[in-house]
């Protein structure tokens, strides 16, 4: 007869219920007392996507299943410390992770489970079903823009850093949505898109000085939102007019955008990557507050993130004036700070970084860098920042190779030189899916 006060720990992600995750449950209240032990958002993000619903969510419905005794934070994939904290008797787990990224996890826990004889128990893997492939459906089926614009957010509290990369169509969204790599054993993909003011000019041949108006890039981000489900990060450059601010904000916000990120700089637009910067100007702090107060007001919902962009780098005002500025912007209730810059090392920004971490209205960091590329990621989560956006890099990578494609074509009177070294058709229809 089994012992009903013997422990058992089950780790369980949860993000969608399913009945394999019941099957798992029914087997190990056999065996005793239930422990779920729920991965944590920013555990989940190591390896997987966000989850569709938050840690606190999957709490709540988790602890109200019959049978489960109490439901406690697995916040790494490594289960050692709750083991060694819990001693449980059993641990249930499916029988999928004999192999694949999750083997030494589980050679770890039954090395674990050893030091107090406990057993671990497999229990046949319910084949066709997970919260993997339930969550891809859903993300296919339904444009959900209120979903959507809390997830960077959730991103930015759940991962060491979010990455963002450049979208200037539909197209470049699926490949966002789609491209991933496997890096030292873990799942590594971006994050969510930037809609950029210069991709966006470049791409109807327009020069990045606002001639593209508002309306045309929203109706740019609307068909991207069709096909993707990654959080986007809109590039509003000034803002434009406080008055018509809130429209601006109200739109993105109904088209599912998760931030909004404006610039300083007044008067006719010019690109910060430009060398002669002469005649732009920076906002005064607190009338620029003024643009960051009516955007936050105007927002449905906290959700969205406002974003102040600090050009005192750009126009060679220094670390004082850029400290400043970010101390007003972040009273005003941005919710974030993007230092810019364009020197060809992070030199400056993580100079800025290490004295506003000092602010008691410290506010999460966001990097783009454009100019020093070659700082690492890993250096720049050391210093302080939770973005990075890379804001120009598929349109440039795609312009060399349509020019490469257009030439080989007019010099040899075909196309079949350059068949091989092009994307087979057959790539881009499966890319675009007919549902």
């Amino acid at each position: 007869m089994k012992n009903k006060k013997k422990i058992v720990y089950v780790p369980m992600g949860a993000d969608i219920i399913h009945s394999g995750h019941l099957n798992i449950l029914k087997h190990a209240k056999e065996y005793g007392e239930v422990i779920i032990g729920l991965f944590t958002d920013s555990a989940i993000a190591e390896y997987k996507r966000l989850p569709l619903i938050s840690y606190k969510q999957r709490y709540d419905i988790i602890k109200n299943i019959r049978g489960v005794s109490r439901v406690i934070a697995q916040d790494t994939w490594d289960y050692s410390k709750n083991l060694n904290k819990i001693k449980p008797d059993y641990v249930v787990h499916g029988d999928d992770w004999k192999k694949g990224i999750q083997k030494k996890t589980r050679e770890k826990v039954i090395k674990t489970l050893k030091k107090w004889s406990g057993k671990l128990i497999e229990p046949k893997y319910t084949k066709n079903v997970s919260s993997s492939s339930l969550k891809n459906k859903i993300n296919q089926a339904i444009p959900y823009p209120e979903n959507r614009v809390s997830r960077l957010k959730r991103l930015i509290y759940s991962k060491d850093i979010v990455r963002i990369l450049e979208s200037h169509n539909s197209l470049t969204g699926l490949m966002i949505e789609n491209i991933n790599i496997k890096k030292n054993k873990r799942m590594v993909e971006f994050d969510g898109m930037w809609s950029s003011s210069l991709t966006d000019s470049a791409t109807k041949g327009k020069p990045d000085n606002s001639s593209v108006d508002f309306s045309s890039r929203i109706t740019s981000i609307n068909e991207m939102m069709d096909v993707t489900s990654k959080p986007l990060v809109f590039d509003a450059d000034n803002g434009g007019q406080i008055e018509h601010l809130s429209f601006l904000v109200r739109s993105l916000e109904r088209a599912g955008t998760s931030a909004i990120i404006m610039e300083d700089k007044i008067g006719l637009k010019k690109n910060s990557l430009f060398k002669d910067q002469k005649g732009a100007k920076q906002d005064k702090p607190k009338i620029f507050a003024k643009k960051i107060k009516r955007a936050c007001d105007s927002r449905q919902s906290k959700d969205l993130m406002v974003i102040a962009r600090i050009e005192s780098f750009i126009l060679g005002k220094g670390l004082n004036d850029a400290l400043m500025r970010a101390e007003i912007y972040s009273n005003a209730g941005a919710d974030a700070i993007l230092i810019h810059s364009k020197e060809k090392s992070p030199r400056q920004i993580f100079s800025f970084a290490k004295e506003f971490k000092k602010s008691k209205n410290f506010v999460p960091l966001v990097s783009v860098p454009s100019t020093y590329s070659s700082v690492y990621e890993k250096e720049l989560i050391k210093n302080g920042f939770k973005i990075v956006i890379y804001a120009n890099q598929l349109l440039r990578a795609a312009y060399p190779a349509m020019q490469f494609a257009a030439k080989k074509i007019l010099q040899n009177g075909r196309a079949f030189e350059i068949d091989k070294k092009i994307i087979p058709i057959n790539e881009i229809i499966n890319l675009i899916k007919n549902d």
